[in-house]
Parts: C-alpha cells; sequence; structure tokens
C-alpha cells in the first residue's frame, strides 16, 4: 500500500497540489493510516479533482517497509531522504507509542518540518511522537482516551483534552485515532474546501459529518463495555440512566456494594477516569444531545440531567468541551 491520489504518488509535490505527509512509525495501526487516507482521496473524486490531495507515506526508518496490524505498509519516503514540500504533516499511531521518547532523529524531523508546514497534528498516539519533539508545549491537544492521563504525563505544559475526539489549536490538530482519523481528516476537507465537500465525503465513506467536531470520545467509552469488573459495569449503566439522582462517590459505592475507597480504586483502574469525571462526562453528554435535539429550556435540561441549575451545567460544558450549551442549540441550526 502507498500513498496515492489513485497511483503511485511521486514523493516530490507538484504546483498547487496540498501534499498530505502521514508518518507512519513502526507497528502503526492501520485504520490511522488507511481512514484519513480514504477520506483524502475521497475528497479528490467528490470534487472531480479540484481538491487535489496528494499523499504520501513516510517511514521513520530507512527500510520503507512498516508493519500495520497484519499487513505490510510500503512507504513513499522516509525522514531520512530529501525533504519534500509538505501542507499538512500527520502522524499515526501505534501500539508502540512508548518508544515515541527514543526517536531522536524523528523529533528534530518533525520540529524542522513542522516550522514550514501550513499544519500538523496526530492520529491517536501519535500525539506522543508530536509531544517527545516538544510540539505540544503550551498547546491543546488529544489522543484516544485510553492514554490521555499517560499524554498529560509527558506533556505537563500541554493541555490534553480527554474527551474530544479532535482538537484544533492554531495549526495544530490531534485526534483521538482509529475511527476518529477520519473525522479529523473531514475537518481538514472542510477547512479546505468547505463543508459540502466535507459532507459528500463523509456520506461516500457512510460516517457522520460533524459540525464543528464537537462528538466527544465519552460518548463511545460511557457504553461501559469489555470491563472485567461487573460491579463497575453495572453502576455505569445505572449512572447513566438515572443522572437525577445522588451520584455522590458515596451513593455509587454503596450501590456497588463496596467501600468508598475500595470503589473509587477499582472505578479509576477499570475505566481509566474517576466516578466524577464518568458522572460529569454522563451528564454532559445527555445534556448535549438534548440540546441538539430538542427544543427544551436550558434549565429543564439542566435538570434533567442532574445539574444543580444551568450556570453549573455551563461551567462544566466549558470544562469538557471549551463551549457554552448554547453553542449546541445553535449548532443544530448550522
Amino acid at each position: 500500500m502507498r500513498g496515492t491520489r489513485g497511483d503511485t504518488v511521486p514523493v516530490n509535490s507538484s504546483p498547487g497540489r496540498r501534499h498530505i505527509a502521514i508518518v507512519v512509525p513502526p507497528n502503526t495501526r492501520l485504520l490511522d493510516v488507511s481512514g484519513p487516507m480514504d477520506a483524502f482521496l475521497e475528497a479528490n473524486r467528490q470534487s472531480g479533482g479540484a481538491a487535489d490531495y496528494e499523499l504520501c507515506l513516510v517511514a521513520t526508518s530507512v527500510n520503507k517497509t512498516v508493519r500495520a496490524g497484519g499487513t505490510s505498509l510500503l512507504a513513499d519516503a522516509s525522514i531520512f531522504e530529501e525533504d519534500q514540500s509538505i501542507d499538512t504533516l500527520l502522524v499515526t499511531g501505534t501500539p508502540d507509542y512508548a518508544v515515541a521518547s527514543e526517536s531522536v532523529e524523528l523529533h528534530a524531523w518533525l520540529r524542522r518540518r513542522a516550522k514550514l508546514t501550513r499544519r500538523c497534528g496526530s492520529i491517536g498516539t501519535g500525539a506522543f511522537f508530536l509531544g517527545a519533539a516538544g510540539l505540544l508545549d503550551g498547546m491543546s491537544a488529544t489522543t484516544h482516551w485510553q492514554h490521555t492521563a499517560e499524554l498529560a504525563a509527558c506533556c505537563p505544559t500541554a493541555r490534553i483534552l480527554a474527551d474530544h475526539i479532535y482538537v484544533e489549536d492554531g495549526k495544530l490538530f490531534t485526534s483521538a485515532g482509529v475511527t476518529a482519523g477520519i473525522d479529523l481528516a473531514l475537518k481538514l476537507i472542510e477547512a479546505d474546501h468547505g463543508r459540502e465537500l466535507a459532507r459528500k465525503v463523509a456520506r461516500s465513506l457512510i460516517v457522520s459529518c460533524q459540525g464543528a467536531g464537537e462528538r466527544l470520545q465519552f460518548s463511545a467509552h460511557l457504553t461501559a463495555r469489555n470491563l472485567n469488573e461487573d460491579r463497575i459495569q453495572a453502576v455505569q449503566h445505572w449512572i447513566r440512566d438515572h443522572l437525577s439522582l445522588d451520584l455522590s462517590l458515596k451513593a455509587l459505592a454503596a450501590r456497588s456494594s463496596m467501600g468508598v475507597r475500595h470503589f473509587s480504586r477499582v472505578f479509576q483502574q477499570e475505566t481509566g477516569s474517576t466516578p466524577g469525571d464518568f458522572v460529569e462526562a454522563a451528564r454532559v453528554d445527555a445534556a448535549r444531545e438534548l440540546l441538539a435535539g430538542s427544543d427544551i429550556l436550558l434549565k429543564d435540561i439542566a435538570g434533567r440531567c442532574g445539574f444543580a441549575n444551568s450556570d453549573v451545567m455551563s461551567r462544566a460544558f466549558l470544562r469538557r468541551g471549551g463551549k457554552k450549551p448554547r453553542f449546541y442549540r445553535q449548532s443544530r441550526h448550522i
């Protein structure tokens, strides 16, 4: 598999084309690569070639063959070859993201190339490579929700937004990874060519085209699947169905028949978040859906979702998404 506009793409970008370089670390996630690539290529097709994206896979080693899941990718170039013109630089994720801190040559290449690109970003755990290169310092970013706490520890000056599918901060774009790479590509296509083309691409790929990227990661992981502890899973489901009730740590621990300290420890170990964080995420998620899908007054939505009042709800929205509830009410008309 090669970066392609249909056939094999030459390494050097042609004038007028938007050259997108996708850096593929060893053992990369295949969908982190193929999802965005298909979106950009579909934009070329849906626009009749007007989008004119040119894709190039860049290996992080001299050997251009990169393992990706159960297959191999043949990259078009490597970071050790002569630099080419790059419009957009993206780094894909890998389960082996722990090696990010060891990739000295890649760090230097990313720092140099990021200065010369119009925008740069990452898909999933590719954010760890940007972080190790210092490109997340002082910036807002995200990664897969299972790894956000670790990324925050690695990048103490960055603002890591755990719930977001993707985050835009200036010329930096980061996403949650896996299928979220498609969301990120749609965002970039929309920025380049407008929302209508992004919608056409989304319809063709049979995915949702979200306005302003406001779909949050917790919508996925609140489904409470694949937990080892059945009591935690049961409590998660109960939380989602009883948002207006007392969901204090003490109440939840009692419901799970655990002591408060033991419940808190097991919950965080199983879910990657504290009980309080999970409750707030569930309430914001439910409120956001009501805002986007109904004309119920803000104060009534706040009550239904367990917030003391609309001001408390607004502060929770700002903590978790950076936008007030009214944004979601207005976005349904966009």
